[in-house]
């Protein structure tokens, strides 16, 4: 699955907050219907995948309440992709990765197989199931880890157990910390911490480009992996690391030994990375200059087609919920590759893979605030749609329920739903974009003010009835319910004016009327 993910550590961000954020986006010709919801886990004691085939018992009473994106269509399964748990521990799964012939040759995907011929017949092979898969994660994972670096572990257990049959990176977080796990081949991972000073950028690659053995198989400090990895990576001569740098010998370069560098990657992977690093940090001289820049002609610079781009790096600035709403909606503006835009040609503006793409189905972004009180501080901001069209709306997580606006999304088009409704916007605007954008702008900045503005109030009411989580629940429901009537209310105005000036710009205009 196309994604766009986006850490942000505690030390770099506004508030003081660890943020998780990840597009999810659906394959080319696909759109995806997507809904919010809260999960009761009352009766579940064992999880079926559909497409793996796989059956995975859960032990129910570790389990506890959560929230999560899943889709509207269920027959490829439930794609529950990001939420919190009343732990207020969160989850986002997962991040679409790449790899190499080296690694899978050694460490073969688990796909699922089909049962051959008759039972009881000569021959007859049984059906064999597949490893779990972005499908199935935040199912098997959010409900029961109790931090982030338990989510690491439980999560490791299953691949170790099971398998995968995709390449995949996921995102752990609690109030102190965020981790980053990526599945190696069919069995073996590999995770990392988040600097707290630093924020990562990921866009459908294996991203991480630093790794301490010794760390990860002892401490686990700054890293943890799979617990054979050392030994499987020796007898598969996978490390790329020339040691004689001065640097321990337990150090290599995840990204040589594990990831890929394909001609593709250098138009749709790695110029996201670059676009949403030159957002964050836009005076870093390395990439000042590399608009326009073919790959490996500019001695010390950054390009979109770079492969040493860095995974994390530290802004310029404490990073806020805004900035990361409009990293993950970039199409390179200001630059030769924006599709909306006037610089470049018809060739450049279509180069480069954007960030904000029309198969935007989601974005979830986990915000997970150390100050607030526990009842409080987990909060779900929530897009849907193409991200450039729509505007992000926060929504506390320590609920039983969410509005109907958000949860009761169906395959039937209605402005009813908050998906159907951006999608519409979405579509409309995209002809007009020249004209829609100062309605949008306004619309998003009125929507982020308006919901803040109830979240405020929310968090003051908590705080001076001194309402523990369980008496907050009925607060928070009530803001979100306040929250996504605003959302609805201006949204279908949007949506009028957006019509409006589309249906001024029809084919069959004519400027004689008969008034």
């Amino acid at each position: 699955m196309p994604c766009t993910t986006i850490l942000v550590g505690k030390l770099a961000s506004y508030d003081g907050s660890t943020i998780i954020a990840r597009n999810e986006d659906s394959p080319n010709g696909v759109f995806t219907p997507k809904r919010f919801c809260a999960v009761d886990l009352t009766g579940r004691t064992e999880y079926r995948s559909v497409l793996g085939h796989l059956t995975v018992p859960l032990d129910e009473p570790q389990g506890v309440p959560y929230t999560a994106m899943p889709n509207v269509d269920l027959s490829e399964g439930l794609w529950e992709e990001a939420g919190f748990s009343r732990r207020n521990v969160c989850m986002s799964a997962t991040e679409t990765i790449t790899t190499n012939e080296r690694v899978l040759g050694a460490d073969p995907l688990v796909e699922y197989q089909p049962a051959q011929g008759t039972p009881g017949t000569e021959g007859y092979q049984p059906e064999r199931p597949g490893g779990i898969g972005e499908e199935d994660m935040v199912t098997l994972v959010l409900p029961y880890m109790t931090s982030a670096r338990d989510g690491v572990r439980r999560m490791g257990e299953l691949l170790e157990r099971y398998g995968t049959y995709e390449n995949n990176g996921i995102a752990f977080g609690d109030k102190d910390e965020i981790w980053w796990l990526e599945t190696i081949g069919g069995h073996h991972w590999i995770a990392r911490r988040v600097p707290d000073d630093c924020y990562v950028t990921m866009p459908n690659q294996l991203g991480i480009d630093r790794f301490d053995l010794a760390d990860a198989l002892g401490d686990r400090r700054e890293f943890m992996c799979s617990a054979d990895l050392a030994d499987w990576m020796e007898a598969n001569h996978l490390d790329l690391t020339l040691h004689g740098d001065g640097a321990p010998a337990s150090v290599f370069n995840p990204r040589e030994a594990f990831g890929s560098h394909s001609d593709s990657d250098h138009v749709y992977n790695t110029p996201r990375a670059w676009a949403m690093q030159r957002a964050l940090n836009p005076h870093a001289p390395e990439l000042a200059d590399a608009v326009g820049t073919p790959a490996g002609t500019a001695a010390g610079r950054l390009t979109p087609e770079s492969d040493d781009l860095p995974w994390a790096r530290r802004p310029e600035r404490k990073v806020t919920i805004e900035d990361v709403k409009y990293v993950l909606s970039l199409h390179y503006q200001g630059t030769p590759y924006d599709p909306y835009g006037p610089l470049g040609t018809p060739a450049t503006r279509h180069l480069y893979r954007p960030i904000g793409i029309n198969r935007n189905g989601q974005l979830a972004v986990l915000h997970t605030r150390g100050s607030e009180p526990e009842a409080t501080c987990a909060l779900q901001w929530v897009s849907l749609g193409s991200n450039p069209f729509n505007a992000l709306v926060p929504f506390f997580a320590n609920v039983s329920d969410v509005p109907a606006y958000l949860r009761d999304t169906t395959m039937r088009v209605s402005t009813d739903s908050l998906y159907w409704a951006d999608r519409l916007v979405a579509a409309l605007a995209d002809g007009i974009y020249g004209e829609a954008v100062p309605e949008l702008e306004r619309y998003q900045q009125a929507v982020g003010a308006a919901a803040r503005e109830v979240v405020l109030e929310a968090e003051r009411r908590v705080t001076r009835e001194g309402l523990d989580a369980d008496a907050a629940r009925p607060v928070l429901e009530e803001a979100n319910e306040r929250i996504a009537a605003m959302v609805r209310e201006r949204t279908d105005a949007l949506l009028d004016k957006v019509l409006h000036l589309r249906s001024l710009r029809m084919a069959n205009a004519y400027s004689r009327s008969d008034n």
